[in-house]
């Protein structure tokens, strides 16, 4: 049998293929991709040696340009011709969709050749390209069991987890060579890092390593050398070393992106999260953010607060409260949803 997977534009569409990758290989003897010719998702699927990737034309909605955006259904149009072409050639027997841009023309081609559909929705509020997409599916995978509630072809759940995670603190110290009586704080901003994060990291960073070991995650192409001189600071680029980095958290600053924040949760690591304001996105990191706040998950805080507050006493908040928060998340029942993923996919592939 043959999988189909397809979603991009940034990790947080393809990280969940990834963390489910082992048990397709298992189900499926073959596994192929549809992506974008220069997006995230190329580089990250063409690691995996056995997957044959396939790009196409693809095309974002961009936020305020329209005139841009007027030449979207004609790029719509060339890049679902593209997908067909694909799938008549490859003949699979089901497609797994983690939304995306790209994903919108695959979706529409499998629909044309009768191959069913499963789709799997991160946020708490549904992404466009799931919501215009979703009405082709077979059925809808949820992170959030909220979103299932209000969807007939959903079913809850949860999220995928890469089994890499699965580290132990003692291992990860010997591993990165750490050696300090502070609690170690990890900074993220996602796989290609926060600017605004970033700076302000940077402008607190010699009162935040009086108090932390900071290991922080920059993103590519943002190291800032004039950072090294600082004790008690460890600043990477890029790294696939994330079970190990995330072992060592006693307390974790990061955006608030669903992949990422469900990963920390099935850790039990406190959380400070600090999500993309809506201006800069369609605003589902605030609502993923105010969600685990009201639940009792993580601690929250808006870019716009950090215009005018310091972030380390948020920092120091959150740790101090570490334990309100894990009691939190074991309550949660956070669990990987690999399996229950899997059921679904198998349940509806074309045999």
């Amino acid at each position: 049998m043959k999988i189909l997977l397809t979603g991009g534009g940034t990790a947080g569409h393809v990280m969940p293929h990834l963390a489910l990758l082992a048990d397709m290989r298992k189900n499926y003897d073959s596994i192929i991709y549809i992506g974008s010719q220069g997006g995230i998702e190329k580089s990250l699927i063409e690691n995996e040696k056995d997957i044959k990737y396939y790009p196409i034309t693809s095309t974002k909605l961009v936020r305020g340009k329209f005139f841009v955006n007027l030449l979207i259904p004609f790029k719509l149009i060339r890049a679902t011709n593209e997908a067909k072409k694909i799938i008549k050639a490859e003949q699979p027997n089901v497609v797994f969709s983690k939304g995306g841009y790209v994903s919108l023309p695959v979706v529409f081609a499998a629909k044309r050749y009768k191959v069913p559909v499963i789709a799997h929705e991160s946020d708490l509020n549904m992404g466009l390209a799931n919501r215009l997409s979703k009405r082709y599916c077979t059925a809808i995978c949820t992170t959030f069991k909220q979103t299932a509630d209000h969807e007939k072809k959903a079913i809850y759940t949860g999220s995928p987890m890469r089994r890499s995670l699965n580290i132990d603190k003692a291992t990860a110290r010997k591993n990165f060579n750490i050696e300090t009586s502070l609690p170690i704080l990890v900074v993220t901003g996602g796989s290609l890092g926060s600017r605004f994060i970033n700076q302000k990291v940077y402008s607190e960073l010699y009162d935040i390593t009086r108090k932390f070991y900071v290991i922080h995650l920059v993103g590519k192409g943002n190291y800032d050398k004039r950072m090294d001189g600082y004790q008690n600071y460890k600043q990477i680029d890029f790294t696939n070393e994330m079970g190990q980095i995330l072992a060592l958290a006693d307390v974790v600053v990061s955006r608030a992106g669903s992949n990422t924040i469900f990963e920390l949760a099935t850790l039990l690591k406190p959380m400070l999260l600090i999500p993309l304001p809506k201006g800069a996105s369609r605003g589902d990191q605030v609502d993923n953010a105010k969600y685990f706040n009201r639940e009792g998950y993580a601690n929250f805080v808006t870019e716009q607060q950090l215009e005018d507050d310091r972030l380390l006493p948020y920092i120091i908040e959150t740790y101090r409260e570490r334990d309100k928060y894990v009691e939190a998340l074991k309550k949660g029942c956070f669990q990987p949803a690999n399996d229950k993923i899997m059921e679904v996919i198998l349940k509806y592939t074309k045999k």
